[in-house]
């Protein structure tokens, strides 16, 4: 009976991670909420002294994620498998920087900083922001790139405070290391700010190489011609005009689903 049972929780775990039910969807929005939460915490925590009350709260958030962490792995077919995707790995090292931040006193807190690549792949999210958003579906790799560069600059941000600011006086908070982050990932490099040490400057050559990177996709799709994703029946090609009729590749008629006049 309780295998039976097991079986039918995990079903209904299935259900709303991975269904496209009105209330599937609105559990992964919460979902994004939860994730937003924990990365705004860890900023807001950045400035404050490390009490009692800030560990207590780093324990309880992290029982929050361990909780949601191990709902999803069971949602999962394989489980296990699951659990050794890097992506995974990495979401539960920052979980555990949080659950363990009483013993370590914040020893390993620059692993929290990987909840953030949790923002970049949430798939079933990205459906349902496609079917639910208008705007989202029509700037959808603007959207996607926009939020890539955003990621990119709070994960850069937290390793710059984590490895910097025991150390460098010039890191004290979170706002400084983005600071640095954003001049360093613009190539403007006012010199106010400079990273210590080999690892210092290992990182802002990452900072740089990457972010121009980024900076060039975003601008490339806020420059594209707008286009709509669709997959051709016939040829598969993805990307059409927003008002096509036929398949530009293959003349294959298409029927892009659109909001009406």
């Amino acid at each position: 009976m309780s295998a039976l049972r097991h079986g039918r929780f995990r079903v209904a775990l299935r259900r709303l991670y991975r269904s496209e039910v009105p209330e599937a969807r609105r559990f992964r929005y919460a979902l994004l909420g939860l994730d937003l939460l924990s990365i705004g915490w860890i900023i807001l925590a950045s400035f404050l002294p490390l009490t009692g009350t800030v560990l207590a709260i780093d324990v309880g958030l992290g029982l929050v994620l361990l909780a949601e962490f191990v709902a999803r792995l069971s949602a999962s077919a394989r489980p296990w498998r699951s659990l050794v995707q890097p992506l995974e790995l990495a979401d539960l090292l920052g979980i555990l920087s949080l659950l363990l931040a009483p013993l370590l006193h914040g020893a390993l807190g620059f692993l929290r900083v990987l909840r953030t690549l949790r923002l970049l792949h949430s798939v079933r999210l990205i459906a349902s922001l496609r079917s639910d958003l208008p705007f989202f579906r029509r700037n959808e790799e603007a959207t996607l790139a926009a939020a890539q560069l955003t990621v990119f600059i709070f994960v850069m941000t937290g390793l710059v405070f984590e490895t910097q600011h025991r150390g460098n006086p010039e890191i004290n908070n979170y706002a400084d290391a983005l600071y640095f982050t954003v001049t360093a990932l613009t190539t403007t490099g006012f010199g106010d700010i400079t990273l210590q040490g080999q690892v210092g400057r290992l990182l802002t050559v990452v900072i740089m190489l990457a972010g121009v990177t980024l900076f060039l996709r975003l601008a490339q799709t806020l420059f594209r011609p707008n286009k709509v994703r669709f997959d051709c029946p016939g040829c598969g090609l993805q990307r059409h005009e927003p008002d096509s009729v036929h398949c530009k590749a293959c003349g294959t008629l298409l029927n892009i689903p659109d909001e009406g006049s």
